[in-house]
């Protein structure tokens, strides 16, 4: 049975800055629509204040957390430690998206490196953090962060649409 919490005490912003992965998840309303769940790394997740948080989102194959969350907000995260002490930990919340160009850009992007491939800022209210034992995660070593999306990016950013993209926000 999980711990639930109105907002991040600093020991649950402690255990998201040390995981290396997290996983966002999203769904339409329509029950013919699917869930969308992806994992996410490359150090782009930030905890901006106890009931606040952002992650930068690269150019990749979908966009589907943008669109979930314009239909209806609900966003979900997910951090599970890997090695150490078991522990899983939810972040429930009300999501939308900050463009390149927009007031709101200005506003989150400092908090991140931001990459010639970012698309997008995620930001989420965050309305209930859960933990829980995290006892049947297997024991992982983390090897380091891969490069291959940044070559992928700088060939997709040849393409029309991407400059586009970037062009007009």
């Amino acid at each position: 049975m999980g711990k639930f919490h109105e907002a991040i005490k600093p020991a649950h912003r402690e255990f998201i800055e040390n995981q290396h992965i997290f996983f966002v998840s999203t769904a339409p309303l329509s029950a013919n629509g699917h869930i969308n769940l992806s994992p996410k790394g490359l150090d782009c997740f930030r905890v901006l204040d106890e009931n606040k948080v952002a992650y930068m989102d690269l150019i990749s194959s979908g966009n589907e957390t943008s669109a979930h969350t314009l239909e209806n907000g609900r966003i979900t995260f997910m951090f599970c430690s890997f090695n150490g002490a078991p522990n899983i930990l939810r972040l429930y919340g009300k999501g939308f998206t900050v463009l390149p160009g927009t007031t709101e850009w200005n506003t989150y992007a400092p908090h991140f490196t931001i990459y010639p491939s970012t698309r997008q800022i995620m930001v989420a209210d965050i309305e209930l953090v859960q933990t829980s034992c995290g006892f049947g995660v297997p024991l992982f070593q983390y090897a380091g962060e891969r490069d291959i999306h940044f070559a992928w990016a700088e060939k997709k950013e040849k393409t029309a649409s991407w400059i586009m993209f970037r062009k007009t926000t």
